[in-house]
């Protein structure tokens, strides 16, 4: 059985784009796999703490020597971690705040990203431990990023592909929303043009499926 998890991070909620093209994206692959169950992870309705002492001295204290709070703090992380290693694929909504992923995304791969855990260091090099998954990475922008002058100030697509490289996620396609902010006209064609990488994405997701069977 197929299992998604999606993450989304939007301030903007369902409103966000990266919210509602994650979204829809994680429904469709769900609908094009009988019988796949959809975890979903909203980040901006229910925001996890950000990583404190609690977390940081709890991974690293034996369970029965740990305080309440490390002991919850651990039991956060743990829970996150099973959702995203249940999962075969991986949808995740990210709106550029300030160059860069929202402070929610952030914390849920703080969280996620630990150490003998979905990492390990071996030798001089690092091994990602989550392999063998799927991911789509949703980003929004008000501007355009992925090329042009700005693309030098996308702090949001390779930091996020970074992180989840080094966990094992190595199987990454990209969806771009961008250039919102550039009038009517510019809005109307970056939604068209999401629209039909969405397409694209749904097309090459069937087609796998249909080797696989």
């Amino acid at each position: 059985m197929s299992h998604i998890l999606l993450v989304t991070s939007s301030p903007r909620g369902s409103e966000g784009l990266s919210t509602r093209y994650a979204s829809q994206l994680a429904k469709r692959l769900a609908a094009q796999r009988p019988g796949t169950t959809l975890t979903v992870r909203d980040l901006a309705a229910a925001p996890l703490n950000h990583i404190g002492e609690a977390y940081v001295v709890g991974r690293a204290t034996p369970p029965g020597a740990r305080t309440a709070a490390q002991t919850e703090a651990v039991r956060l992380a743990e829970s996150l971690v099973a959702e995203l290693a249940a999962a075969d694929t991986v949808v995740i909504g990210s709106a550029m705040i300030n160059f860069g992923p929202p402070s929610s995304l952030k914390a849920w791969f703080d969280h996620v990203t630990w150490p003998g855990v979905t990492f390990r260091y071996a030798g001089n090099s690092v091994e990602g431990l989550l392999k063998g998954k799927k991911v789509y990475l949703v980003t929004a922008a008000g501007g355009n990023f992925s090329e042009g002058p700005l693309a030098a100030w996308d702090h949001q697509s390779g930091y996020l592909k970074h992180l989840l490289g080094f966990i094992g996620l190595t199987d990454i396609e990209h969806l771009r929303v961008e250039g919102m902010a550039h009038g009517p006209e510019a809005a109307q064609a970056a939604i068209a043009s999401a629209d039909e990488a969405l397409q694209s994405l749904l097309k090459r997701a069937a087609a796998s499926v249909e080797v696989a069977q």
